[in-house]
């Protein structure tokens, strides 16, 4: 087994973690006002509005007319992709914690961008032992279960494409073996779902589905995440249903905003 991708610091520093998640949530929402990011992060408003101010002093955000503060121009992304994020945290949130409810188990709304996946959203569980939020993390598309999902959806050719040679002529290790990959691909495809055991992170499960839009694309992915020692196959495929209950729903909400 590799080692986690992720491992959190042995000494974490609250306040650069404040204003790390603050960027990733400006830079892919496209806004937020100081009362919102103070809920997100779980901080008092005066904590929030330092973190602003920090972020705007190093050209990280900036703040409008209205007083709403957006990507500065260190973290400006296209205007579309802003909005299509947002537009899927914000309908997918109700599932999420339909889903935590139901589960009792912490649940995540992932997108991919070439072969990375970033977590646009995650819901924890109440239980002491959990899977804690990766809202704002990025990760190998190939060692994800929504970033399995949402390969699965592409023709050869887009697959070959994201994994052409020449964009890993610097980092070979990283690139996973197409043929490998390919055929479990074609499984997921048949399945219609995803199980990750520790392929990403060491002791942890994750069973995942992908949420389309209205043509049939994969736009996201929807998945659950455990403690490994909690996991039971045998409740695989109730747990599946509930998961794809749950993406239905998300895609008719979204169906609904055209």
């Amino acid at each position: 087994m590799d080692k986690p991708l992720k491992t959190p610091p042995p000494y974490p520093i609250a306040s650069v973690d404040h204003a790390l998640r603050t960027a990733t949530i400006l830079q892919m929402e496209g806004g937020a006002t100081v009362s919102q990011i103070a809920e997100r992060l779980g901080v008092a408003r005066s904590t929030a509005h330092r973190v602003l101010a920090m972020l705007v002093y190093r050209d990280f955000a900036v703040q409008d007319e209205d007083r709403v503060y957006r990507a500065g121009p260190v973290l400006e992304l296209a205007a579309h992709s802003q909005s299509l994020v947002s537009r899927l945290r914000a309908a997918a949130l109700p599932h999420l914690h339909r889903v935590v409810d139901l589960l009792d188990e912490t649940t995540n709304l992932i997108v991919r961008t070439g072969d990375t996946v970033r977590f646009i959203a995650s819901v924890e569980c109440r239980q002491a032992l959990r899977v804690g939020s990766r809202e704002g993390m990025v990760f190998p598309a190939h060692r994800t279960t929504a970033g399995l999902l949402l390969l699965a959806d592409l023709s050869g050719e887009e697959l070959e494409e994201v994994y052409a040679p020449e964009r890993y002529r610097d980092r070979p290790a990283d690139r996973p073996d197409l043929t490998r990959l390919r055929t479990e691909l074609r499984r997921l495809r048949r399945n219609g779902f995803a199980v990750n055991r520790e392929r990403s992170e060491r002791g942890l499960i994750a069973v995942g589905v992908p949420v389309r839009d209205q043509g049939g694309t994969a736009l996201a992915g929807l998945s659950v995440s455990m403690p490994g020692v909690r996991y039971d196959p045998h409740r695989l495929q109730p747990l599946v249903a509930t998961l794809d209950a749950a993406a239905h729903a998300l895609e008719k909400d979204l169906a609904e905003q055209h």
